[in-house]
């Protein structure tokens, strides 16, 4: 094993499974992904992440040999296949759309990978089974897709790509064609079922939701680059740029001017803020934090970054309410519990002391 694959990366230390380096693909003059490079672990799921352009599903698509890369390589369990055609890649992949055979029955459908191999009759109908099984659909073998809903035809989708035993599952965008209940019942069971067969996944999506409660780690995406990677925990209450803060989550973006190393100016305010390397003193600065983060019980007088603030708005959000608070020139939002709102009788007009704790707080070059 060379050098590379020696390094640990993901989850408990494993050993990388899928290896990108330096991948780049250009459309034309437009590049979609500009010099990638990215480690998989064993057994890990991982969720590509970002807005739509923004190079995830070309990255995926790059892995399976669909949309073969401009330059760079890309390792599988020590193997190069950076010039493979898809069929001698190994990989399941899963697509929005379902794309299933219509004129097929679901036993088909799902057997159809292992019929290519020209595996026994036998061990195909036992794998079938046990796959419809496996997905919560054993009755199912007879019909057709048409007389399924889009959950149980997804996860007869999930069931083909799993037939052939791959080493890589791909997923793409697989639950975005599904309404809001299905969608999160089946983020359970296939995260579920990852975990029970420990296959390598990779998912892309663009719902910050699904991201941050399936993935072991998530690479989000932008402009056909990464801008960061890691756990969902990390990637929510430690976003290395302004990007990532803003698009996973809501955040507070407030303008302001750095005056020291830990402190910023919002205009007649001087919050304490971590000690900033990188920026100069005086630079222009966004000083960041989630609606979350913001502090009102029990509050000390001495609490740092406390002001006086004043509800505007507040928008009912069932689980909490979502307070629009100002303060002269300062403007920004709090989610406060239904229990704080009833407790300390938070109106629309009322005035309320809150601290934005420095632990909590962000900032990024304006």
């Amino acid at each position: 094993m060379d050098q590379a694959l020696r390094r640990k990366v993901g989850p408990e230390g494993k050993v990388s499974y899928l290896e990108v380096r330096n991948l780049t693909k250009r459309f034309g003059d437009f590049t979609a992904l500009r010099n990638v490079s990215l480690d998989v672990a064993e057994g890990e799921f991982v969720c590509f992440l970002g807005p739509s352009g923004c190079g995830k599903t070309t990255l995926l698509r790059a892995i399976a040999g669909l949309e073969p890369q401009s330059s760079g390589t890309i390792r599988q369990k020590e193997r190069d296949i950076s010039a493979l055609p898809p069929s001698q890649r190994d990989f399941g992949i899963v697509f929005q759309s379902y794309a299933l055979f219509p004129n097929l029955t679901v036993t088909a459908n799902v057997g159809y990978g292992l019929a290519s191999q020209r595996r026994k009759r036998t061990e195909t109908a036992a794998r079938v089974v046990e796959l419809l099984a496996l997905v919560g659909l054993p009755e199912a073998g007879a019909k057709y897709p048409s007389q399924l809903s889009g959950g149980q035809q997804q996860r007869v989708a999930l069931a083909r790509a799993l037939a052939t035993s791959p080493g890589l599952l791909l997923l793409d965008e697989p639950l975005s064609a599904l309404d809001a209940r299905v969608r999160m019942r089946l983020r359970h069971e296939i995260k579920a079922l990852q975990r029970r067969l420990g296959v390598t996944t990779i998912m892309v999506t663009h719902d910050q939701e699904e991201a941050l409660t399936m993935a072991d780690r998530i690479v989000v995406m932008n402009h056909g680059v990464i801008e960061q990677v890691g756990p969902p925990a990390e990637i929510y209450r430690a976003p290395a740029t302004a990007f990532v803060a803003d698009f996973v989550g809501s955040m507070n973006f407030l303008a302001g001017k750095l005056e020291a190393p830990d402190r910023v100016r919002l205009g007649n305010l001087v919050m304490s803020c971590p000690i900033q390397d990188g920026l100069e003193s005086g630079a222009a600065v966004s000083l960041c934090i989630r609606p979350e983060d913001v502090r009102v019980r029990d509050l000390p007088a001495e609490a740092a970054n406390r002001v006086d603030v004043t509800v505007t708005e507040l928008d009912f959000i069932g689980a909490f309410c979502r307070a629009t608070l100002v303060a002269g020139e300062l403007s920004l939002v709090a989610d406060f519990s239904s229990n704080l709102i009833r407790d300390l009788g938070v109106v629309v007009g009322a005035s309320l002391a809150i601290a934005l704790p420095p632990d909590r707080l962000r900032v990024f070059a304006a």
